[in-house]
């Protein structure tokens, strides 16, 4: 099985979980695209839903699919969210905010009564931190904010757009700071340092806030619960 083949057999397997006149919430990250594809198809047949979206590229797949995307201010709770993770780790500890999404992923997650993660088993890790953990900065803070993250040990990079020749904006005009900080040991602490950097939006930590993630691989899609 290949590392498409699994996010398109977890996404569709995600789709199934979704019940007429759910309230869902859409990721973002390329799982998140199979599971916005297959919940379309579904719609396509007749499911009743709306939706919320973490991005404006979601929400932009979602309506092109027939699926209702609305705004959080519309629609304040939700009942379903699925999204991606770039790594999970025992306990559901997840690094988010590869696809510079963080902080509406973080809001969309907060929103919601169940948060399922899906990936594919290459996201599975015994400690976080080989992925480079995201944080997200008012533009203007960056020089405060980096002196800070370099004193606390987490090496941070600005993330540039994909031709190097100026920084990526996420969809709320925000720079956003990639950490080469290793295995981070004790994510709670690092979580609090973070946040009390002023100039900080959002960090790509989700710690306690995944219900279960669904993990597709060569044996199908297992449940784990943390």
């Amino acid at each position: 099985m290949t590392q498409d083949d699994a996010k398109a057999l977890v996404g569709k397997r995600a789709a199934a979980m979704v019940e007429d006149g759910m309230r869902v919430g859409l990721g973002t990250g390329s799982t998140s695209v199979q599971f916005i594809k297959a919940l379309g198809a579904r719609v396509q047949q007749g499911l009743k839903i709306r939706a919320v979206a973490s991005s404006d590229s979601s929400a932009e797949l979602g309506r092109s699919l027939g699926i209702e995307v609305v705004s959080l201010e519309e629609m304040p709770e939700i009942d379903l969210y699925i999204d991606g993770a770039d790594e999970v780790a025992p306990g559901l500890a997840l690094i988010k905010g590869g696809g510079a999404a963080l902080l509406r992923e973080k809001i969309v997650a907060s929103s919601s009564k169940r948060f399922v993660c899906v990936v594919d088993e290459s996201k599975l890790v015994p400690h976080l931190g080989k992925f480079p953990l995201p944080i997200e900065i008012i533009k203007m803070a960056r020089p405060l904010v980096e002196d800070k993250l370099f004193k606390l040990g987490l090496n941070p990079m600005l993330r540039m757009q994909k031709d190097g020749a100026s920084p990526l904006l996420t969809d709320e005009q925000n720079y956003i700071l990639d950490c080469h900080c290793g295995v981070i040991e004790d994510p709670e602490k690092t979580a609090a340092e973070i946040r009390a950097i002023v100039g900080v939006v959002e960090h790509g930590l989700f710690l306690r806030m995944a219900e279960v993630a669904l993990v597709a691989g060569g044996n199908g899609v297992t449940e784990y619960n943390g």
